[in-house]
């Protein structure tokens, strides 16, 4: 797997981001007067962006390759105002050019509170789930379990977003949009790996699914990045037909790494009265013994971490 565990000279996924970046502006939308002459790059040349940044041009290729590791604050700003990043893609601009010594430590494993246990366990007619590193699943709620797929009876390994999204056939029914979707998943590995790029099993990850889908590998050398918050996803479920949910995406305070999702429908819709007809079918279906083993199975997952 190429960019993150490539050991080669430089920041392979610094290079290979601003140079994604940079393709996707044309000189007009940057504001530069059109140069005479066939152009061999799509959107900006290097040494536009070293113009647009106010940087030398010297400079900027440095920056580019890797091999500048002192890049203050200011000339990052430049540059992202160059190639017109927005939030997110700075964020992500600053953790590649300005890594952090402490990615290279082992990353403790990743444990879900008691509490959030409890709220996912108290939320019945709401799907919701608590992700961690590198979309691994760490706990979902019964709800959850019956709209997308049964995490708890997947082998660890397998408790993953983008795996299920990638790996399982049912994932490409279950999601209306899921060309969206599945690209949403590769943006925020991405993200992700901007911040921990010596994970090793983010690199065995991104490596699996590189050989086994050619959508994310396509997918993952646009080098686009996601924070998910929150936004509307439409599935199409065996049981109740076509749902349009909203979800809200947070992170819980004591492990930045972790996300906890739930999604939510529009008062009176076919979505609501759906949702519930799924809860009404879930809660029939599931008795006190299967809730006490999936609950000692999700606590088992977050304590061994991976």
């Amino acid at each position: 797997m190429s960019d993150v565990s490539s050991k080669a000279e430089g920041n392979p996924e610094l290079r290979q981001f601003l140079r994604s970046r940079r393709s996707r502006i044309s000189p007009g939308e940057a504001g530069l007067s059109p140069q005479p002459g066939a152009r061999r790059v799509p959107g900006l040349r290097r040494e536009e962006v070293a113009q647009l940044a106010g940087v030398s041009v010297d400079y900027y290729v440095r920056l580019e390759r890797g091999r500048s590791l002192n890049a203050s604050e200011s000339v990052l700003d430049a540059v992202a105002r160059a190639l017109r990043l927005n939030d997110v893609e700075r964020t992500h601009l600053f953790a590649l050019a300005r890594p952090s010594a402490a990615q290279r430590h082992p990353l403790p494993p990743q444990r879900v509170r008691p509490g959030l246990y409890r709220v996912l366990e108290t939320m019945t007619e709401t799907p919701a789930m608590v992700t961690g590193r590198r979309l691994d699943v760490l706990a979902t709620n019964r709800m959850a379990r019956v709209l997308l797929t049964d995490f708890d009876a997947l082998p660890h390994r397998e408790r993953n977003m983008a795996r299920f999204m990638f790996l399982d056939e049912a994932a490409r029914e279950l999601y209306t949009d899921w060309e969206t979707a599945a690209r949403d998943a590769v943006a925020a590995l991405h993200l992700y790996a901007g911040s921990h790029p010596h994970d090793p099993q983010l690199a065995e990850l991104i490596g699996d699914l590189s050989l086994r889908d050619r959508d994310f590998r396509r997918w993952w050398a646009d080098h686009d990045v996601l924070l998910r918050t929150n936004g509307t996803k439409r599935y199409h479920h065996p049981l109740v037909g076509d749902l349009t949910l909203g979800y809200e995406a947070f992170t819980p305070t004591g492990d930045p790494d972790q996300t906890f999702s739930l999604h939510t429908t529009e008062p009176g819709s076919p979505s609501e009265h759906a949702l519930r007809l799924l809860a009404v079918w879930t809660n029939e279906q599931t008795t006190p013994d299967s809730t006490s083993r999936s609950r000692d199975e999700n606590r088992a997952w977050s304590t061994e971490g991976r």
